[in-house]
C-alpha cells in the first residue's frame, strides 16, 4: 500500500513539474515572439499621407496588434515568406508597388468579398471595406470568409475581422455605409490607386462610376452574376462591348444619358444570357406583392435572383487579378470580345490566299494557317482594324499580313515610309504590333 501511494505521490509531482515548465516555456516563448516582432517586423510607407489618424513622416509606421513597426515591410521574414509566390510572379520591385496600394472596394456580397480577400492576400498595403448590408444565411453560398457565427454582423466588419488573422499588417477601414452622392468626398479622397465597383444597384452604381471618372480614378466594375453557370464565357472589356448583359446595358444607358460618357470604363461580365429570372415576391400572407411596397432603402431590389456561389466568386477573383497586376505594372492583354466561329477565320485566310497570289502571283509567302489567323485578330488586333480601333468595329477591317505593312481596302497601296513621313504615332503603333507578332511566331 505504501509502494503505491509513493508512486502515486511521484506522478503526481511530475505532472505538476511539467505543468510548471510548460507554463514557463509558453511564457518565454511569447516573449520571444513580442520582441521577434518589434525588431524584426517592418512597416509598409505609407503613400497616402494619414496611418491611424496621424500625419505620415519620413520614417512612417504601420499599427499592428498594438505594436509600431518602422522599415521596410518585405524584409520581414514571416511576410516575405508569405508573399513569395507574388514576389516569385512580378519581382521585388513590383511586389513594393502592390504594398504601397489603396484599394477602394464597395459593395462586399458574393463578389467584392473574394475580390477584397485576394487583394488581400496578394499583399495589397491599404483597403477600404465599404458596405451598410449584414452578412445573412443566405449568403454564405458565395460569400469569401462569413461563417454562421457572422450571422447579423455588418459586411464589412466582417471581413475586417477574419482579415486580421489572414494579413494583419494590412491597414483596413471598415465602413458600415451606403454610397451615394453625398458620402463621394468620403469614399473616395485619399487618392485610391483602384476602385472596385461591386454594387448591385443601378443608381449607385452609376454615380459611382460617374464620379470615379471625374476624378480620374482607375475602376473596374462588375455587372450581374447572378443566374450565369459558366465560368469560361466571363470576361473584361470596356463598358461599350458588354452588350449582351442586361445590368451593364442599363448602367451604360444611364452613363451616356446623365453624365455624357460614352466608354472609358473596365467592367467585368458574362457573354452568358442568364438561366434564371428574378423570383416573384411574395408578402407574409403568400400572395405576390409589390416589391416597392417593402424596399427599406428606395432603388434597391427586393426580390431575389437566384445565384450559384461560385460564379460571383470567380468574378471577385478575376476582378483582383485584374486589379493587382494593374497595381504591380504588368501589361496584361485582355481578350477581345469578337464572336466569330473557326469558318470565319478559314474564309479570312482563303482571302488573304487570293490577295496574295492576284497581287504577287504567288501565295508562298503566306507562313499563317486559319489558327494563326484567329491568333492576329484576337489577340494582336483585338478584332478591330489597325485604322479604327472603336469597338463598334470588332471583328471588321484587319490588317492582311503579319509580315508586310500594308492595310486592307483603301490603305494598301499605301507605302511604309508614307506612313513613317505622315502618320509617325501611327507607323510606330503599327510596328509595335508587328514586332510582337514577330517574335510570337519567330519569324
Amino acid at each position: 500500500m505504501a509502494e503505491r501511494s509513493r508512486q502515486f505521490l511521484l506522478i503526481g509531482a511530475g505532472a505538476v513539474l511539467g505543468s510548471i515548465s510548460t507554463v514557463a516555456l509558453l511564457k518565454l516563448y511569447s516573449r520571444w515572439i513580442d520582441n521577434r516582432c518589434g525588431i524584426k517586423s517592418r512597416s509598409l510607407s505609407n503613400d497616402h499621407g494619414i496611418i491611424d489618424g496621424k500625419p505620415s513622416s519620413s520614417q512612417q509606421c504601420h499599427r499592428v496588434e498594438g505594436k509600431s513597426i518602422v522599415g521596410d515591410f518585405l524584409s520581414d521574414e514571416i511576410i516575405s515568406e508569405q508573399l513569395t509566390r507574388n514576389i516569385q510572379f512580378f519581382g521585388i520591385e513590383s511586389q513594393r508597388k502592390v504594398i504601397k496600394s489603396y484599394v477602394v472596394i464597395i459593395g462586399l456580397g458574393g463578389v467584392g468579398s473574394h475580390a477584397a480577400s485576394m487583394l488581400l492576400r496578394s499583399g495589397v498595403g491599404k483597403l477600404l471595406l465599404v458596405d451598410f448590408d449584414q452578412v445573412s444565411l443566405s449568403s454564405l453560398n458565395r460569400h469569401a470568409v462569413a461563417t454562421r457565427d457572422d450571422v447579423g454582423t455588418p459586411k464589412a466588419l466582417c471581413l475586417k475581422k477574419h482579415f486580421s488573422s489572414i494579413f494583419p499588417e494590412c491597414q483596413i477601414d471598415a465602413r458600415v455605409q451606403m454610397y451615394d452622392t453625398s458620402a463621394e468626398e468620403e469614399i473616395l479622397s485619399g487618392q485610391p490607386d483602384f476602385v472596385l465597383d461591386c454594387i448591385d444597384n443601378i443608381d449607385t452604381k452609376v454615380a459611382l462610376l460617374a464620379a470615379c471618372v471625374r476624378r480620374g480614378l482607375r475602376v473596374l466594375s462588375a455587372t450581374g452574376a447572378g443566374a450565369r453557370a459558366d465560368p469560361t464565357r466571363i470576361r473584361i472589356a470596356d463598358i461599350r462591348e458588354s452588350s449582351i448583359d442586361p445590368l451593364s446595358r442599363a448602367v451604360r444607358y444611364r452613363l451616356r444619358k446623365e453624365h455624357g460618357i460614352e466608354g472609358g470604363i473596365s467592367v467585368v461580365f458574362s457573354l452568358e444570357k442568364p438561366k434564371a429570372k428574378l423570383l416573384p415576391f411574395k408578402g407574409p400572407t403568400g400572395e405576390e406583392e409589390n416589391p416597392a411596397d417593402y424596399q427599406i432603402v428606395p432603388g434597391f431590389r427586393v426580390r431575389i435572383i437566384p445565384v450559384l456561389g461560385a460564379i460571383p466568386a470567380i468574378f471577385g477573383q478575376v476582378m483582383a487579378s485584374y486589379a493587382v497586376t494593374e497595381l504591380a505594372g504588368l501589361c496584361i492583354q485582355t481578350e477581345p470580345v469578337v464572336n466569330l466561329d473557326i469558318d470565319h477565320y478559314r474564309i479570312l485566310h482563303q482571302r488573304l490566299l487570293e490577295h496574295e497570289e492576284a497581287v504577287y502571283g504567288s501565295a508562298a509567302q503566306v507562313l499563317v494557317d486559319a489558327e494563326e489567323v484567329m491568333y492576329i485578330v484576337k489577340e494582336l488586333w483585338h478584332g478591330r482594324s489597325a485604322r479604327d480601333q472603336s469597338t463598334k468595329e470588332a471583328g471588321r477591317k484587319m490588317w492582311r499580313s503579319v509580315n508586310e505593312l500594308m492595310l486592307a481596302e483603301e490603305h494598301e497601296s499605301t507605302t511604309v515610309e508614307d506612313i513613317r513621313r505622315m502618320e509617325p504615332e501611327f507607323f510606330t503603333m503599327v510596328t509595335g504590333v508587328l514586332k510582337r507578332a514577330e517574335r510570337e511566331f519567330s519569324l
